[in-house]
């Protein structure tokens, strides 16, 4: 009985940290829209400075690795470049969508690491899953609205950010538990900062204090995401609180309405119906696989 309690303790703390996480990425994803029209690249390098000073400094503290093991550098920096492009493409889509559009793009991700684990970690697919990622996509259609001009650029924009997003996360499920989630954390961001400073200098634009203080901020939001939902699988396996981090959806949907006045039109929200049930259907599938393990 204890061990039962013990467990759904251990689940609830991982629901919890998803959830946090959720919201720091939705916020994160506002204080990127409300520093308004500087360069994507200056964006994510300020993101990414606050992210690499707490990660750096969380390795002192822990006297852990920087740079981890030599043998997993390679994955490292495969992981780090994917993910640099991934924010990239997703601050785009930030700027150019509605936030919730933009978010619930870059959800996706998910279902693209079935494809990529079937295909480079030579995992077996399942037909059931493979459906499932079929719907997701054909939700997606419902947001992007496909259109034959420059309009439908920002949504495919947000889709490459999904790809290079489950890129990246497929190379987390390659490093398993040979590297700390700080010394990850570290590695990525000063990666990206080191990559992005050339195009940052060369697109750079004055910013006043406020924009400045949107873009800090959303480095923290940003930091609080990472942490979060590396914590949160710490406590649960992906399969059992997966389905909780599209609660940022929600999030970003109110955030939206309340700062922005934007609203989601009834393609957009059918589109969100459509991705959410196809992961609820993998969630619900994959406890059924483990009830019967």
């Amino acid at each position: 009985m204890d061990n039962i309690k013990n467990n759904m303790s251990e689940t609830a703390k991982g629901i919890i940290c998803i959830i946090i996480s959720a919201f720091g990425f939705a916020m994160m994803s506002a204080f990127v829209k409300l520093s308004g029209d500087l360069p994507t690249f200056q964006k994510t390098f300020f993101r990414n400075l606050v992210s690499c000073i707490v990660a750096f400094a969380m390795i002192l503290k822990t006297k852990e690795s920087f740079f981890g093991k030599k043998e997993n550098r390679g994955i490292l920096t495969l992981r780090a470049a994917f993910g640099t492009l991934g924010i990239i493409f997703n601050y785009y889509a930030i700027d150019k969508l509605v936030l919730s559009d933009a978010n619930m793009l870059n959800k996706l991700s998910p279902f693209i690491v079935i494809i990529f684990s079937a295909l480079f970690l030579k995992e077996k697919i399942k037909t059931n899953q493979m459906l499932a990622v079929l719907v997701a996509f054909a939700g997606s259609l419902f947001i992007i609205k496909p259109t034959f001009n420059l309009d439908v650029i920002p949504s495919l924009v947000g889709v490459s950010g999904a790809f290079c997003a489950a890129a990246a996360y497929t190379c987390l499920r390659v490093l398993g538990g040979k590297e700390k989630g700080a010394t990850i954390v570290f590695y990525f961001s000063l990666f990206s900062l080191v990559v992005i400073l050339p195009f940052m200098i060369i697109s750079y634009k004055s910013m006043s204090i406020l924009q400045f203080v949107y873009l800090m901020l959303a480095g923290v939001f940003a930091t609080v995401g990472q942490f979060g939902i590396t914590w949160a699988y710490k406590y649960a396996p992906a399969k059992e609180i997966s389905i909780f981090d599209y609660s940022n959806i929600i999030f970003s949907a109110i955030i939206s309405i309340i700062l922005f006045k934007a609203f989601p039109d009834i393609f957009s929200i059918i589109g969100y119906f459509v991705i959410f049930g196809a992961s609820f259907y993998i969630f619900r599938y994959n406890k059924k696989l483990d009830k019967v393990k």
